[in-house]
């Protein structure tokens, strides 16, 4: 029953339709069982020496319900098979989306922790097994597993003996296969972290390979891969030839009941015990029954495989998602109150206690290292605080809705990410449901709209994966659009004219302008100029709040961020 949950992802009622209709087609396939037994009497009493003749009528009516009853079959495996494949396809992409939306509302803290290429796998690989679980294997699992029980109560009132002697063997394959379940659990496993190995490093090449073209790791010299791939091999080899065996005798077994039922019916009819046409009979039924069974035996491993894989999915859905029911207000100040933060072992915050004041400029500052984008990542709640609290206009940030603390906050990256789309949709992501003229005017708010209109399809010009055919600075900008748009009364910077040319840091830095205005802003700032004019600056040091002021009061107190402005002026003026 576990097996089954696991598969369908905890969903065990997309089952009903596709395992009723299996039913069905496993009853109506009882006929031909019922029509052979009695075209068998019919034929046996023509020639059993009572000079009786050949009932041809009833037979040219056994034959004009096997024309209806294939027509009957049509129908019901029509039904059948739409219902086991919808089924399937329904759950993976219902599935696939609803993980996707469990994904987003989990922390970063417990996505940091877990590999990509698990997660990714688990998106694709693993759904597809289990939809291939749900179409193919359940459904003839379902139908082994009928057909002999429907068998066996049927035979047994004709002929226990028989009955009996054709399914003993039976009880012994299942425990065969029941045993090795903890063996399967584990080369399983093993085969999956294998995969999972070989994605990532896969990615890691593919990620890599301007790196490992300047370094000349190139062909044999990559050895990751190569060996990720051999290790995926040995996995794949090493669970078939331990698994085939099981599976092997399982079968063997299963073949087993079939000679000890004639065996014992050979027994029986020289003893006078069985007439002929019973004989007959139960190789009739005998030879029918076993083939779906040994059909599944064959397959019950992968199906374990799979049920394995929905584990997988069904334990990742089951992780909880960041707490937090009540409304954002709609604007107020950030205060930190003895705020500590580690990332798993290593400590980053130790003890911090800042205010962003409303409708004000903070900067922060410090050396590399010191917890300043930790610090910006606890503000849009990216994680939560082993210790301390961090309120939002004096409500604390864990107790409100993380979807609606994010849209009361924008943020711009220092790395910033488009999506594979057009540079319209790329802003819009800002506000889903803007209009086109809402779009053109964030853009010229943030100084991208004569370039837009230069590149060939203007705003509907596709953007490659990352915004790999932008320049950074016109992806900076695009980047500050989309956050014009949302309209945010609370603005997160993290150092976004950091890696540009001088052009382009005019331009970006025009667009922040516009964008920071009227709103709070909490800022990451390593080139000291640019924060100057702060209405507060927090340095940072180690994790803990050094000094803070403006910057005139923090040069009077000659303290850290003194000697990182003199740092600063001193190497303005180098030259290679």
């Amino acid at each position: 029953m576990n097996a089954i949950k696991n598969i369908t992802i905890g969903h065990t009622e997309r089952l009903y339709k596709p395992v009723g209709y299996t039913m069905l087609v496993n009853l109506v396939n009882i006929i031909p069982f019922c029509l052979s037994i009695e075209a068998v009497r019919i034929i046996f009493a023509a020639f059993d020496g009572s000079g009786r003749p050949l009932d041809t009528a009833r037979l040219w009516c056994i034959f004009g319900i096997l024309a209806v009853y294939m027509l009957v079959m049509a129908l019901a495996e029509r039904t059948s098979y739409r219902a086991n494949f919808r089924g399937a396809y329904e759950m993976s992409a219902s599935g696939r989306i609803a993980l996707a939306e469990h994904l987003r509302k989990l922390s970063l803290g417990f996505l940091s922790r877990r590999d990509p290429g698990d997660l990714s796998s688990m998106l694709v690989t693993d759904f597809t097994m289990a939809e291939t679980g749900i179409s193919h294997h359940l459904p003839q699992l379902m139908g082994a597993v009928v057909m002999p029980v429907l068998a066996f109560l049927s035979l047994v009132w004709i002929d226990w003996r028989m009955a009996v002697a054709m399914f003993a063997a039976l009880p012994v394959a299942i425990l065969v296969l029941w045993m090795s379940t903890s063996v399967q659990k584990r080369l399983s496993g093993k085969q999956i972290q294998a995969k999972i190995n070989a994605g990532n490093r896969l990615e890691e090449y593919l990620q890599g390979i301007r790196v490992m073209k300047a370094y000349n790791l190139l062909g044999d010299r990559f050895v990751r891969l190569r060996d990720a791939f051999a290790e995926l091999r040995r996995a794949c080899i090493r669970q078939e030839a331990l698994l085939g065996p099981f599976v092997l005798l399982c079968i063997t077994l299963v073949r087993a009941g079939l000679t000890l039922m004639v065996l014992c019916g050979t027994y029986l009819l020289l003893g006078g015990e069985l007439s002929l046409l019973v004989f007959v009979l139960f190789l009739v039924v005998g030879s029918r029954v076993f083939d779906p069974l040994t059909s599944a035996l064959t397959n019950f491993a992968e199906f374990r495989y799979f049920s394995i894989a929905g584990g997988r999915i069904l334990t990742l859905m089951n992780e909880p998602e960041m707490e937090g029911e009540r409304q954002a207000p709609v604007t107020g100040d950030i205060r930190f109150e003895h705020v500590s933060f580690a990332y798993q072992d290593k400590t980053v915050l130790q003890d911090v206690s800042i205010a962003f004041s409303k409708n004000t400029l903070t900067a922060l500052v410090g050396p590399s290292g010191s917890g300043k984008s930790t610090v910006m990542k606890l503000c849009a709640r990216f994680y939560d605080p082993q210790q301390g609290r961090v309120l939002f206009d004096s409500v604390p940030m864990k107790d409100i809705e993380p979807e609606s603390l994010m849209s009361r906050i924008s943020m711009v990256f220092q790395d910033v990410y488009l999506f594979q789309d057009t540079i319209r949709d790329n802003i819009r992501f800002g506000k889903p449901g803007a209009t086109d003229e809402e779009v053109i005017a964030a853009a010229e708010k943030a100084c991208c709209h004569d370039f837009i209109m230069r590149l060939p399809q203007g705003y509907d010009t596709m953007v490659g994966e990352g915004g790999c055919t932008l320049s950074g600075g016109e992806k900076q900008r695009i980047s500050i659009a989309r956050a014009i748009l949302k309209d945010a009364p609370i603005i997160l910077l993290d150092e976004a004219t950091a890696s540009l040319d001088p052009e382009n840091e005019v331009e970006v830095q025009k667009a922040i302008d516009t964008l920071i205005e009227g709103r709070t802003v909490i800022v990451i700032a390593h080139k000291l100029k640019t924060i100057m004019n702060a209405d507060r600056i927090v340095v940072l040091e180690d994790g803990r709040v050094k000094e803070q002021g403006t910057h005139d009061e923090l040069m009077r107190h000659e303290g850290l961020y003194a000697r990182l402005w003199t740092i600063q002026e001193k190497s303005a003026g180098w030259t290679v």
